[in-house]
């Protein structure tokens, strides 16, 4: 038996289990509303970002507007619920449908670009459809939002407190986790690994590169889709606000600071922002007069770069990596 091996290995699945653990328990012991509901929005951003780790992490590729596609999940979910009497789940399904088929539509364009180019086309996916939640005042209720969405249920069971929805958005959280380490472990993972590192090379082995990326463009936007709906069945509530380009920012910030190459960093750099995001709303008007959101996202891009330059693999894996555990060798 390696014994070394096996110690190298032990806090990664120990630490694992802990955390399932403290997730699984946390509930019984927060007795806070507010803290609760911090979790829950921990949750739904956590989704995100591992859909946004498969996407830029695994397969290389830019996305500056991943907002649209929570927004077209989230808008999906609540004017068919609210204006067309439509099932929550049923609703929520069809978002699936709609917002990864939109998605296989735009990767099938913007994918013709690469680099920078690519980054202003999903930066421009991202302000269109902002702005077209706006806009179409008579689908999407504008800027005032759309109010009546209602909760989720499951037969006489309804979703209607922080303990049952934190319950609902980590289960989700932890069968699409499963999920994309069973993609990132397969030969679809190998491919995207091989894009990343060189799509030229990647093509060159036999490896059809459009084709992966326009699926892992898709699996994507169905994370966010399936985020947009718990986010608005929570709330009960949906305005264009929560789906702007500052939103983009932060979800590739959480990406960065989880670890773009790690999904298991997608919790993690959620928590970390979220967490940053409250006490920078508390604590900036004490420096900056007249604090505004543009002051916050000025403190992400200066997050971002830092994590570039000194823990480029993530604020997790970079942790891990400085670790020392003391190396124990089996004698022969």
């Amino acid at each position: 038996m390696n014994i070394g091996r096996f110690w190298h290995r032990a806090p990664n699945v120990f630490g694992l289990i802990l955390f399932a653990i403290f997730l699984a328990i946390t509930p019984l012991w927060v007795q806070s509303n507010y803290l609760l509901s911090t979790a829950i929005f921990i949750g739904i951003a956590a989704i995100l970002t591992l859909g946004l780790a498969l996407l830029m992490g695994y397969a290389g590729q830019i996305s500056l507007g991943h907002a649209a596609f929570y927004a077209m999940g989230a808008y999906t979910s609540a004017i068919l619920t609210v204006k067309f009497a439509y099932s929550p789940w049923l609703a929520m399904a069809l978002g699936v449908l709609i917002t990864g088929t939109l998605a296989y539509l735009i990767g099938k364009v913007i994918f013709r670009l690469s680099g920078h180019y690519l980054a202003l086309a999903t930066l421009a996916l991202g302000v269109i459809v902002f702005l077209a939640l706006g806009e179409f005042r008579g689908l999407t209720g504008g800027p005032s939002g759309l109010p009546g969405v209602p909760q989720l249920t499951i037969g006489g069971f309804s979703f209607d407190n922080d303990v049952k929805y934190y319950y609902l958005v980590w289960a989700v959280f932890w069968l699409l986790l499963a999920f994309s380490l069973n993609v990132v472990n397969s030969r679809i993972g190998r491919a995207l690994r091989a894009i990343h590192a060189s799509e030229i090379a990647a093509e060159s082995v036999g490896v059809d590169a459009s084709r992966f990326k326009l699926r892992v463009l898709v699996l994507s936007a169905v994370y966010a889709s399936l985020a947009g709906s718990l986010y608005v069945h929570y709330m009960r509530f949906v305005s264009p606000q929560p789906f702007d380009f500052n939103a983009s920012v932060r979800l590739v910030v959480m990406a960065a600071v989880g670890g773009l190459a790690s999904v298991w960093g997608a919790p993690f750099g959620a928590a970390a922002v979220i967490l940053l995001t409250v006490l920078l709303r508390d604590t900036l008007p004490f420096f900056i007069k007249n604090a505004s959101g543009e002051h916050t996202v000025i403190v992400y891009g200066v997050i971002l770069v830092l994590i570039m330059i000194f823990m480029p693999e993530g604020l997790t894996s970079g942790l891990l990596k400085r670790r020392r555990w003391p190396s124990f060798r089996s004698k022969k």
